[in-house]
């Protein structure tokens, strides 16, 4: 499966591989212009997948810190943000809510489920790496 980003740099880079092929020059030149432009294709993918860990690897330390916290309300919150959730999907499924959610709703509830799940298993990699 590719990586949504991968398809961002491809379809940045597409016009440009297309160009090359519609070149009057010799099949040795295309061939040597499409080589440097893969690089450079291969290179801005490197380096968004490398913001893309970054932010990642910060996320991954609020919620190792909001979950350690010494205070109830910080390290709950999420939790109970879930259940909030659930219950909506579970009341939205049954067709227990006076309205059905929106297209919007359901792409807020599955961000807020995969970064729960993603926060979560960061908060036990914490711990692991802690003990």
């Amino acid at each position: 499966m590719a990586l949504p980003i991968t398809d961002l740099v491809a379809g940045i880079f597409k016009p440009a591989v297309d160009l090359i092929d519609e070149m009057h020059t010799s099949k040795e030149e295309k061939l040597e212009a499409k080589a440097r432009l893969i690089e450079a294709e291969a290179a801005a993918v490197t380096t968004a997948i490398d913001y893309e860990r970054g932010i990642l690897e910060g996320q991954a330390k609020i919620v190792a810190t909001e979950a350690g916290s010494e205070h109830w309300l910080t390290a709950i919150w999420r939790p109970v943000v879930m259940l909030g959730m659930f219950t909506l999907v579970v009341g939205d499924t049954f067709g227990i809510l006076p309205n059905p959610l929106s297209a919007q709703a359901w792409t807020l509830l599955q961000i807020g489920i995969g970064g729960y799940v993603a926060g979560r298993s960061a908060e036990k990699i914490v711990k692991a790496v802690k003990q």
